[in-house]
């Protein structure tokens, strides 16, 4: 089976610290090359007389494009992107089965127990991001729907302990 992506246990505090730091770093970079780009475009091609307009959009530009690439080449290989990394990937799975919410739902009435473990894993993971994100209460909306999964799981004798997005149980759909 493909492994798409695994919850992992993390500490909520450390998590918020991490990414506001790694948040601060990305705009920093960002604000550096926003002032320092446009900067040097007027120095070099501006002129005094003429509006520098274009050259400070253009300075802009190539500040977020250049902040974007080192973000995605250089950045999230970096331990201190860890925490935004993991963040991100958690939502990118959530979103992938919210994208096929209204089918997996359908199947999971059906008695359909591949849609079962990939609904029982996006309540564990939505259940995680809130935690993560400190928003408590999200987390209560869906209690009743998660509670009555686990139980049909353990009814079926499948394992409730679903921390593992499988590409398979979204092609299955």
């Amino acid at each position: 089976m493909s492994e798409l992506f695994r919850i992992e246990h993390r500490d909520p505090e450390a998590f918020r610290r991490q990414t506001r730091r790694s948040t601060v770093i990305v705009i920093a970079l960002f604000a550096v090359l926003g002032m320092a780009l446009p900067a040097l475009l007027i120095g070099v091609f501006g002129s005094v007389g003429d509006s520098n307009f274009g050259l400070n959009l253009t300075g802009v530009l190539l500040a977020a494009a250049i902040t974007a690439t080192l973000v995605r080449t250089v950045f999230l290989k970096q331990p201190w992107m860890d925490a935004a990394a993991y963040g991100w990937r958690l939502k990118r799975s959530l979103m992938r089965v919210t994208n096929q919410m209204h089918q997996v739902k359908d199947a999971v009435k059906a008695g359909d127990e591949q849609a079962m473990l990939l609904l029982r894993f996006y309540h564990l993971g939505l259940q995680q991001m809130h935690h993560l994100d400190g928003n408590t209460s999200d987390m209560l909306e869906l209690v009743a729907e998660r509670e009555q999964l686990r139980e049909a799981l353990v009814e079926r004798g499948l394992a409730e302990d679903q921390m593992v997005l499988r590409s398979e149980w979204l092609e299955h759909l």
